[in-house]
């Protein structure tokens, strides 16, 4: 039996039923930080868990690639990362994301809340029900969660940066950035944007039974779409950075406005099935 190991934290813990993971730049973004250290059966996640207040409702965050960007993306802590959000009380994960895009339409700065992800890494440990027991299959037809997707587009819109809605995310293994012949196989099978965290953050949700929503900001045309040497990861780094202010004020916007209680299927999806261990309650 797998179960949550204790987790310390400093006094005044809060409980936070909405989670984002992201970058580095969010450190600032809550009010009332509070830090909680939390074990999981998986190892430790990127950093601890930082708890607050956005807008007056408790959120937890937890930077992907750990405060110092050191884990790069096939070596983010996923399963630990997901798990430790559980513990603190998180049901429903805002996930920004930087990304290529695949389509001329889609230019640097665009904003994308995907509908539908393609996995195309390898090696990632890619779910939690790889131990003996009963064996636990979960829906991932559709991966992200309808009610967080369209709180984000309406949020955006109101903001003055309108979202494109849909679209299919490929996820790539990384580090390194995609051949002209990879994005030009990409672009063909009909995909939007391309990126290397993506997967397995929404496997891992849904094994959680959490509703995860991309937010997916672009900073580059990938390597097949435009001329030229192709994208660096330093001019990723900074359109990224252009983009932060926005980004921040619409995640603002969404969590104010997210449901307290959950009406989608995300919360569903272990419904029925029987575990071979105790999720964090």
């Amino acid at each position: 039996m797998i179960r949550l190991l204790d987790s310390n934290s400093t006094s005044g813990e809060v409980r936070a039923p909405i989670g984002v993971i992201g970058g580095s730049g969010f450190y600032d973004f809550l009010d009332d930080a509070t830090t909680v250290d939390v074990d999981t059966p998986f190892g430790k996640p990127s950093e601890p868990v930082l708890t607050g207040f956005v807008a007056g409702r408790p959120v937890a965050f937890l930077p992907r690639h750990g405060r110092d960007h050191r884990f790069a993306p096939h070596l983010v802590p996923y399963r630990a990362n997901m798990w430790a959000l559980r513990a603190v009380g998180v049901r429903q994960v805002l996930a920004p994301c930087a990304v290529g895009s695949l389509r001329r339409d889609l230019g640097p700065g665009s904003l994308v809340v995907p509908d539908q992800v393609v996995d195309r890494t390898s090696g990632r440990a890619q779910t939690y029900f790889d131990v003996a027991g009963p064996v636990v299959h979960v829906s991932f037809a559709d991966p992200y969660c309808p009610v967080g997707r369209r709180t984000i587009v309406k949020a955006a819109s109101e903001r003055g940066w309108p979202a494109t809605e849909g679209g299919t995310l490929v996820v790539v293994q990384g580090p390194r950035f995609s051949s002209r012949a990879e994005s030009i196989h990409h672009a063909a099978a009909g995909w939007s944007i391309v990126g290397m965290t993506g997967q397995p953050e929404a496997t891992l949700a849904r094994e959680l039974a959490l509703c995860y929503t991309s937010i997916a900001v672009v900073t580059d045309l990938d390597a097949g779409v435009e001329t030229g040497e192709g994208v660096t990861h330093q001019e990723v780094l900074e359109v990224f950075a252009q983009s932060l202010g926005r980004l921040r004020d619409v995640l603002h916007a969404v969590i104010e406005r997210l449901p307290t209680d959950r009406a989608c299927p995300c919360g569903h999806a272990l419904d029925g099935q029987r575990l071979p261990f105790e999720l964090p309650s």
